[in-house]
């Protein structure tokens, strides 16, 4: 499946009318009376506030966004960044914290209609749709259709929305100023709360600074991006910041604060108070044009990231879907706007703010977590164009400022946010994590250190790493038998489209601890090995990471390996040295493979030779798995297959085989049909083959293979080399969320 493109058509005005628009409106036109209720004067110190804290935010937004302007914005960093459990709980917070503002938003839209055009009430099966709501529905309705059909039309109807208000605003503001008291402002702290409100009401008002990192949800449709984007990000917190402060300062030095405290429409009476009737008209009219550009803004980015989850397989990839006219991910759009008017239905203003506030500020910490993630592991296309300044000030300040904010809010929206964090979690352990194929930056950092980092860290990472990518790993020790279970274990892989995890286990002795050894065992041979792996891996054109893993165990160390790194497929040699423990058989190898979550490919390796290939069937799951790996060597080596059958009835044996080797893909085999002794027929036939491939007959191969039991005694009768194929059993649920033990 290719990429979806969206096209560049936004230009600088439009991207940073965006972030104005989406953060003007409630911030003057319902909030003032709140937090003026609350603070007083120093309702406007809380704006002001509200604003610091978010241009932190707004310069790590800035950095990630010039070095990967991609549609998804504060979500597709996190989840690049952080890898698809964080991407999952951004995706979804990031997506539902939109959708609730823009449900907001459009409620405020309904709130200021409704006072010179009054709505009926609508009863509908026992339940009362108030006017506000049936406005409210009908705009949100209104701007999801003109989110639809494209974002250039949206970008051009934001510039015309934003630059009225602004006009609007302005005009106000100077009215203000020319009748302005400053003694009103004093006592400028409440003297009987002080300083107490200014972070419970920073939180209140900071639903008005959502529409920052929305412009960077847009990137990819932003002409010249490394630019463009920061100026609207970080001018868009500046412009607006100074737009609060200064009006809010001039409405309460120009009218007695008890005008303004409590009042939802304060703004609307402030200019009927300093203007007339005029005045208090145009005011309403910004009050409608403010929500509604909000509104349009919001709906513009959400949907943009919910195009983005869908592109990592977080959510279905048919939300990719472009359409043919307008350009627009308008699956995702459809599906944004039916949470949207959703939300307007069930919940009241106050609750649609503060959710959309407390999951934003999630996203704004995990954020600044992201830029220290990029800095740190320093990837190689980590290319920003911008860098934040006073690194690492900046971003760590934006981190503990947006998470501790979180505590200043209702605990009901807390518990909110918290279980949208464990559904995102868990939407990712249940559906997400089989499906997406993208590591987090931080997972590859940890794991490709993972000689020097703790233990527990390692396996913390590797239980959330996604498996929708196909992984094989190899487990080496003997340089002459590297290259050939690379080629064999590379050639799945690649059929795959899958990722090989070459790793060698490192014994060290029981009295030796294992930090010890790491810092004092020469490991040059094994960096040797592991870099030939890696050059072979290059040559096949199949992506590799490589582990050196020091334990006091060896052999059964594979197996644990094989869980740690999440495998599909094990392919291990079978001989002297061929896992670093010949001989070596524990009782708890026995158990082990008693149990294996992963498919097992064991090569008895006389030279890979894949050029004549024999594979005995009888039916079942481990003969299915030989019949995939066949399949593998016909693509990569046209190699010509023979399958096998013994049976009692030769014609009833050759209809059963005909029929096997086409619903695998075999049809062009050879396909012969023997009676009598199994062992026998198997060595006959496989005097002419280079490579000889057998199923388990039942579970517990491998461990038969350890204690030296294997029923078929041909494996040592052949000449030729020997693939034997064991099938995994399915994974629990509980494995599926947590891990394996």
């Amino acid at each position: 499946m290719t990429d979806e493109e969206l096209a560049k058509d936004l230009g600088p005005l439009a991207a940073l009318t965006i972030g104005i628009g989406t953060m003007i409106g409630a911030g003057i036109f319902v909030l003032p009376g709140a937090a003026v209720k609350e603070a007083g004067p120093l309702a406007a110190g809380a704006f002001v506030l509200g604003g610091t804290i978010a241009i932190f935010t707004a310069a790590s937004a800035s950095e990630l966004g010039t070095a990967m302007p991609k549609s998804g914005g504060a979500y597709y960093y996190i989840n690049h960044a952080l890898g698809p459990l964080f991407g999952s709980v951004a995706g979804w917070g990031n997506w539902m914290g939109l959708a609730f503002a823009s449900a907001f938003y459009m409620t405020g839209f309904g709130q200021y209609v409704v006072t010179f055009l009054p709505v009926p009430s609508l009863s509908i099966a026992g339940i009362t749709i108030s006017g506000v709501k049936i406005v409210a529905l009908a705009g949100g309705a209104l701007f999801v259709f003109i989110n639809y059909v494209g974002a250039k039309e949206t970008g051009k109807l934001q510039n015309a929305i934003v630059l009225i208000l602004l006009a609007i605003l302005a005009v106000f503001t100077v009215f203000g100023l020319l009748n302005a008291d400053l003694a009103k402002l004093r006592p400028f702290v409440p003297p009987d709360k002080g300083i107490s409100p200014l972070l419970p009401v920073t939180g209140l008002v900071f639903v008005s600074y959502l529409g920052f990192v929305q412009i960077t949800s847009v990137a990819e449709e932003i002409k010249n991006p490394g630019k463009n984007l920061p100026r609207a990000v970080l001018g868009s917190v500046i412009i607006v910041t100074a737009v609060y402060a200064l009006v809010l300062v001039t409405v309460l030095a120009a009218v007695d604060n008890s005008l303004v405290a409590g009042n939802e429409t304060a703004v609307v009476d402030v200019a009927r108070h300093l203007i007339g009737p005029v005045g208090a008209g145009a005011m309403l009219f910004g009050g409608l044009l403010a929500t509604a550009s909000s509104a349009n803004a919001s709906i513009l980015a959400s949907s943009r990231i919910n195009f983005a989850m869908g592109r990592d397989q977080i959510v279905s990839s048919e939300l990719n879907e472009i359409h043919p006219r307008f350009g627009t991910p308008y699956r995702s759009i459809g599906i944004t706007g039916g949470f949207i008017l959703l939300f307007i239905l069930l919940a009241d203003v106050g609750t649609l703010a503060n959710a959309g506030s407390v999951l934003h500020l999630i996203i704004y910490g995990l954020l600044n977590v992201s830029l220290i993630v990029m800095r740190v592991s320093d990837p190689e296309d980590y290319q920003p164009d911008y860098r934040v300044p006073l690194y690492p000030f900046t971003p760590i300040i934006g981190a503990i400022t947006s998470f501790a904010l979180i505590a200043f809010f209702a605990n009901t929206i807390v518990l909110l946010a918290v279980g949208f964090v464990v559904f995102a979690m868990i939407w990712y352990a249940v559906y997400a994590r089989g499906k997406a194929t993208k590591q987090g930056i931080l997972g590859k950092y940890i794991l490709s250190r993972s000689e020097q980092i703790p233990d527990a860290a390692v396996s913390a990472t590797t239980s959330v790493q996604p498996d929708g990518g196909y992984r094989v790993i190899v487990p080496l020790a003997n340089p002459e038998s590297e290259a050939d279970l690379i080629k064999l274990a590379g050639s799945v892989a690649k059929a795959r489209n899958g990722t090989l995890v070459g790793v060698h286990i490192e014994q060290v002795p029981d009295q030796t601890a294992l930090e010890s050894a790491r810092e004092e065992f020469d490991f040059a041979e094994a960096d040797e090995l592991l870099e030939q792996a890696r050059i072979d891996a290059d040559e096949l054109g199949v992506p590799i990471e490589t582990h050196t893993i020091l334990s006091h165990r060896s052999f059964e160390e594979v197996f644990d390996a094989a869980e740690t790194y999440n495998a599909d497929l094990m392919v291990m040699g079978w001989g002297p040295d061929s896992h670093g423990a010949p001989g070596r058989a524990e009782s708890a190898i026995e158990e082990m493979t008693h149990s294996l979550s992963y498919d097992v490919l064991v090569l008895k390796d006389r030279g890979f030779d894949p050029s004549r290939v024999l594979v005995p069937t009888a039916g079942g799951p481990d003969s299915d798995l030989s019949a995939s790996v066949a399949n593998v060597m016909q693509e990569f080596y046209d190699s010509e297959v023979t399958l096998l059958h013994v049976a009692d009835d030769k014609q009833e044996g050759e209809a059963f085989l005909r029929e096997w080797a086409e619903e695998r893909g075999l049809g062009d085999a050879k396909l012969v049909v023997e009676t009598g002794d199994v062992e026998r027929a198997i060595e006959s036939h496989a005097a002419d083959c280079s490579l000889l491939f057998i199923g388990a007959t039942e579970r517990g191969l491998l461990s038969r293979l350890v204690r030296g039991a294997l029923v078929l005694n041909v494996v040592d009768d052949v000449e030729c080399s020997v693939l034997l194929a064991e099938q995994s059993r399915k994974r629990s649920l509980r494995e599926r969320l947590f891990g394996s033990d």
